[in-house]
């Protein structure tokens, strides 16, 4: 999320913290860890991830704790950054939930036909010659290429699963960011791709995804992509280009997935996979292993009668 440059002490005083580092040092971004950048602001409030923080291209932190602070950075020291943070993105984002849709204001190319019960947000950008079957829902600031369908009751740019474990309850932390669907793009019914935490996420052109579909948030999928239905991806994925999940593939968060991948139906993807590389099982390796284990598997019971004889 970008947001007019701000003094580090302009800043801190938003939430009432104490700052190291110069008055003046200019705040240009909130971000999370992922997708940090030069000028942005990020926070961290576990040991674990201090000096992954500390080390990010962020120039400024927003920490629960007094640290060396590292050279051309900044701190802003608080006791529940996790908190403040999203004291500061409800600050910048000043929401205000629309009652009626904004389908006659959004910007739409030309050919693009917009079906009766879709729902536009606020700031939506579409291309030419989209289509947008009936109850499609499209969330503020989202941005649809040229030659885009999207079928009945898909939902772009709901708010990320992203929630901080308190002693007696879950907070949320407040999505800022976008979807970004690029051309040639299909998207098949009842799919739900969610949006950036403070950045985007984004869908390549020519990629196409079944129904009932799940995209986390600030997950990158890239040029050509086949999705099937039913399968699941977490959030700040990375999905290279030509990549092909077959149906009811869930993958878990933060992985990479080389370009040209095959994920065979039904597998659970915990780790990278290499370029090239077909995949199979749950947690998922490579398709010939996973074979010569199930083939061994249903080996066990001859093998026990003939131990047994």
């Amino acid at each position: 999320m970008k947001i007019p440059p701000h003094k580090l002490e302009t800043l801190s005083a938003l939430v009432d913290a104490k700052f190291i580092g110069n008055p003046a040092h200019l705040i240009t971004g909130l971000n999370e860890i992922h997708v940090v950048e030069k000028g942005d602001l990020v926070f961290v409030d576990h040991p674990k991830y201090y000096e992954k923080a500390l080390r990010s291209s962020a120039t400024t932190i927003f920490i629960n704790t007094e640290v060396d602070c590292p050279e051309g950075k900044a701190l802003i020291i608080s006791k529940d950054p996790f908190r403040d943070y999203n004291r500061l993105v409800a600050h910048f984002q000043n929401l205000s939930l629309q009652k009626h849709s904004e389908a006659d204001k959004a910007i739409t190319g030309t050919g693009t036909v917009v079906m009766p019960g879709v729902h536009l947000g606020k700031n939506v950008r579409i291309g030419n010659n989209c289509t947008l079957f009936p109850n499609v829902v499209i969330y503020d600031n989202c941005t649809i290429g040229n030659n885009v369908i999207i079928h009945a009751n898909t939902t772009i740019g709901c708010d990320a699963f992203y929630y901080k474990k308190r002693t007696d309850s879950l907070d949320k932390l407040i999505s800022c960011g976008r979807v970004i669907i690029h051309d040639h793009v299909e998207i098949g019914a009842c799919c739900t791709i969610d949006r950036g935490v403070s950045g985007d996420t984004i869908v390549g052109e020519g990629t196409k995804i079944d129904n009932q579909v799940q995209i986390g948030h600030d997950t990158v999928i890239g040029k050509r992509c086949l999705l099937a239905s039913g399968v699941g991806v977490a959030g700040v994925c990375v999905i290279e280009d030509d990549v092909t999940l077959w149906g009811q593939v869930g993958v878990k968060s933060d992985v990479r997935l080389g370009k040209g991948c095959i994920v065979l139906a039904q597998s659970g993807v915990g780790d990278d996979i290499p370029p090239g590389k077909t995949w199979f099982g749950s947690p998922a390796g490579e398709a010939s292993e996973k074979m010569k284990e199930l083939f061994l598997v249903r080996r066990i019971p001859d093998i026990l009668e003939k131990l047994n004889k």
